[in-house]
């Protein structure tokens, strides 16, 4: 199935994010092809994007080896979403563009998303593995967590359900992830509520927003970078920020949160895609 992108896309810094994010064992990301399991009303199956190679796409393949017409009609919307196919990078380029300092990365990649979320719940836990660590180290996490408790589809593993991560307990996952034992009861903490109904996948259903942000910072060890990135990639705030994000604020000349957080109020209500393109010049320009 072939997916239209609104306007186009910036293919090659989305392509070097997903490579970058890629969780080994889960996912593999090849020449712009990204493999991974999702999850679907018959159970998960293994399917890919592909974005092609040329640094603008004006159209996203899906595709798998399983996947009949019904399987692609319920993967599209998934994957539009995933992607932000759909989002409203032009009407924030035109307001981000006022910003010297952003028209020149708006210039350099017009059409850039906000990378949303396949599962809200794996990139929950997923952000959680990866506070006070690099990417590096937490893919590395996520991956032993798949080896550990994923459920092999096709030549890939599923994202564990959060009930089976629950049930493991804290010991159990320090101890497959070799994350700190405060790490592993934070993820932990945040898997039983999941499992006991926390719903994050709010564009797809039904859950309030803000709601589900007040939620995540009243969990023990998830304080206002995780929600706030949770509110970006899977709640679909486009005005979510990260003030005390290090690549951020070096990407602003190495300034404080406090001083980021103001830098950034005449961004709203786009601060998201401002965000992503200062992280693309910063990390995943090529």
């Amino acid at each position: 199935m072939k997916l239209p992108v609104p306007g186009g896309l910036a293919a090659e810094p989305l392509r070097r994010f997903l490579l970058a994010h890629a969780l080994p064992g889960a996912e593999t990301h090849v020449d712009g092809l990204h493999r991974r399991v999702f999850r679907t009303s018959r159970g998960p199956v293994e399917a890919s994007v592909d974005l092609g190679t040329d640094e603008r796409c004006e159209a996203v393949v899906l595709d798998g080896p399983d996947l009949d017409a019904g399987l692609l009609d319920e993967l599209a919307p998934v994957v539009r979403r995933w992607l932000d196919l759909d989002g409203h990078q032009e009407e924030a380029e035109r307001h981000l563009a006022g910003d010297p300092l952003l028209a020149p990365l708006i210039a350099a990649n017009p059409g850039l998303r906000v990378p949303r979320t396949v599962w809200g719940a794996e990139t929950a836990l997923l952000t959680v593995l990866g506070q006070q660590v690099s990417l590096a180290a937490a893919r590395t996490f996520g991956g032993r967590l798949v080896a550990a408790y994923g459920t092999p589809v096709g030549g890939l593993r599923a994202f564990p359900e959060p009930a089976a991560l629950a049930a493991a307990g804290p010991d159990a996952l320090r101890a497959v992830t070799g994350v700190t034992g405060a790490r592993a009861r934070t993820l932990h903490v945040l898997a039983q509520t999941l499992a006991d109904g926390l719903d994050l996948d709010g564009d797809l259903g039904t859950v309030d927003p803000a709601a589900a942000h007040a939620a995540l910072l009243a969990l023990p060890g998830i304080g206002p970078w995780t929600a706030d990135y949770v509110a970006l990639r899977v709640l679909g705030d486009s005005d979510a920020f990260l003030p005390s994000d290090l690549v951020l604020r070096r990407a602003l000349g190495r300034i404080t949160a406090r001083e980021a957080q103001a830098r950034a109020e005449g961004w709203r209500p786009w601060r998201g895609y401002a965000l992503l393109h200062l992280w693309t010049a910063e990390v995943f320009a090529t």
